[in-house]
């Protein structure tokens, strides 16, 4: 019997990939429209939300238009932001403080929230199990289906139970084949299906490279008397140099929480650089620093986010199906938030989809709709006045790249007669080892700072270790043989989690990868300078636990 023969199947009108904001906004709109929908939403964490990372400032402009009572059904978003600060550092002691007035305009939180998205998920998640949407966690979506003509039907579950030989132990259990009229694909950022659908359909052959950011991201529980419910706090410059994009940021949660982090645009050049040790060291800037004294970390994460905006965007649709939210690239960069863009294209997905469904059709369709649609929506009004920013800030570099933000958005409200392209792949912006001023950066004290493993252990990071590993090398000659010599192999230093190590046996150095480490940022996929490395899907359930992140 064959491998494909050993799944069940099960039908539904639609199949959603991905239980974020985007994919769980879908799936309740779909039952708004028409409760008599068959619905599923499959889930690769081991519940939702398990896989969810933001920092989060949240704009609730798709949650009100998905759920107009969204307070009275006990969403948990709460915390109102009460001010916001943003400082421009120096040097590793010295800070500007900008004034509001010099900020571009969207980037002012009134009106916004301080949540863990992971929590607003779960809460989404809820209110579609109850309109009676099929929700699987745990479950990974590892394969597209399609028919003979080429549309796609649905997806597959990776099978469970596979040793590291690829043998089946006892435990083995097929996947699952669900399959639907359409299929809504809500990965998030850089979704294995979804990369893998953008090259079959070229779907990006009118678009500019998609570009990344890495953010790594903390929660700690500080001294009440230094906690200000409500405060948002952003920082630009230093640890990071005028050519590299990113800032820092330290959100006042609910409850003496603050969230923390770094974010650092994966276009960086000097492949010295780690992302995980450049965020611990932004933590020892006194305005940071001060926060966290006499405080306690509770959680650690890491996830690759997507900035490259409207240039960026691919095409949404092809033959049976779709893709929304951060997938598909819907991050606003000026604003730093993609979670209400993300519901706004789940919904207009769904909308889309039941208006095919209600006329008859069978799924034979492109909903080219969807694009027309988005193109009509205030999301794509966001994106087109945001349109310059990103590609401003590689240009200009961060400095003037700011400067030029405030002109456009205060000045010109984004309406400016030009638009900007970035073509510069981020994997291709390394240069040599050699030429490049390695970084001194400072051994962890255990107080503020901490190692790569005890973070790791904060982000609940599980992985059955008898499995094939899910990071796969094209060609495992690749690392020693071109990625060291020139570049010091870098994955040493951009995966936030250990992953990666040159290692020595029998007097020659090695690559090892240290799979059961990861935290699904996707980063190594992105940065890797060969291109060589292929992130795919590990036994459901797999991978960190970020439900209160």
């Amino acid at each position: 019997m064959s491998e494909a023969n050993e799944r069940e199947s099960m039908e539904f009108d639609v199949v959603i990939v991905g239980g974020g904001p985007a994919g769980l906004a879908a799936a309740c709109r779909l039952l708004q429209l028409d409760d008599s929908l068959s619905v599923v939403v499959v889930e690769k964490g081991s519940e939702i939300g398990a896989h969810i990372l933001s920092g989060n400032v949240f704009e609730p402009t798709g949650l009100d238009e998905l759920f107009p009572d969204w307070k009275d059904k006990g969403a948990p978003v709460k915390t109102a932001v009460t001010g916001d600060l943003v400082h421009y550092l120096t040097s590793d002691s010295g800070a500007v403080k900008v004034p509001g007035l010099f900020l571009p305009r969207p980037m002012h939180n009134h009106g916004n929230y301080i949540i863990s998205l992971g929590q607003l998920c779960q809460w989404l998640g809820e209110q579609a199990e109850a309109m009676g949407v099929n929700v699987f966690p745990g479950f990974a979506a590892s394969e597209v289906m399609y028919d003979d003509d080429g549309r796609v039907t649905g997806v597959a579950t990776s099978d469970m139970g596979i040793g590291k030989d690829g043998q089946k132990k006892s435990s083995y259990q097929a996947g699952y084949e669900l399959t639907g009229k359409y299929t809504i694909f809500a990965e998030g950022v850089r979704g294995n299906l979804s990369e893998q659908l953008m090259a079959r359909f070229d779907l990006r052959k009118d678009a500019d490279p998609q570009h990344y950011g890495i953010g790594i991201k903390e929660v700690w529980e500080i001294d009440p008397a230094k906690h200000k419910e409500g405060l948002v706090v952003h920082t630009t410059g230093w640890p990071l140099d005028n050519h590299t994009e990113g800032g820092g940021f330290l959100y006042h949660a609910a409850n003496n929480k603050v969230f923390l982090g770094l974010i650092i645009a994966l276009n960086y050049r000097n492949p010295h650089l780690s992302t995980f040790d450049e965020f611990q060291r932004w933590k020892l800037h006194p305005k940071i620093r001060t926060y966290l004294e006499g405080g306690k970390r509770v959680a650690y994460g890491a996830r690759a986010v997507n900035k490259g905006g409207l240039q960026s965007l691919p095409k949404l649709v092809f033959p049976g199906g779709m893709m929304v939210g951060c997938g598909a690239g819907f991050l606003n960069g000026v604003k730093i938030k993609g979670a209400h863009t993300a519901i706004k294209t789940g919904m207009l997905a769904a909308e889309s989809v039941h208006k095919a469904l209600a006329s008859g059709d069978t799924g034979q369709s492109e909903l080219a709709d969807l694009e027309e649609s988005v193109r009509k929506s205030w999301v794509h009004k966001e994106l087109h006045r945001g349109r310059n920013f990103g590609p401003g800030l590689h240009k200009l570099g961060v400095f003037w790249g700011a400067a030029f933000a405030f002109i456009d958005q205060n000045i010109f409200f984004g309406k400016l007669p030009f638009t900007w392209h970035n073509k510069d792949p981020d994997h291709e912006s390394l240069v040599k080892a050699a030429d490049a001023k390695p970084i001194d950066y400072p051994k962890p004290d255990g107080v503020i700072t901490y190692d790569k493993l005890s973070s790791v252990f904060l982000s609940s990071t599980n992985h059955e270790e008898d499995q094939p590993s899910h990071l796969k090398l094209k060609d495992e000659s690749v690392p020693i043989s071109v990625n060291l010599p020139v570049y010091d192999e870098p994955a040493q230093r951009y995966c936030p989690a250990g992953v990666y190590e040159v290692v020595e046996a029998g007097g020659e150095k090695q690559f090892q990868i240290n799979a059961t480490n990861c935290v699904h940022c996707k980063t190594c996929e992105i940065k890797d300078p060969a291109q060589n490395i292929i992130w795919d899907v590990p036994e459901g359930g797999g991978g960190p636990n970020y439900a209160n992140m």
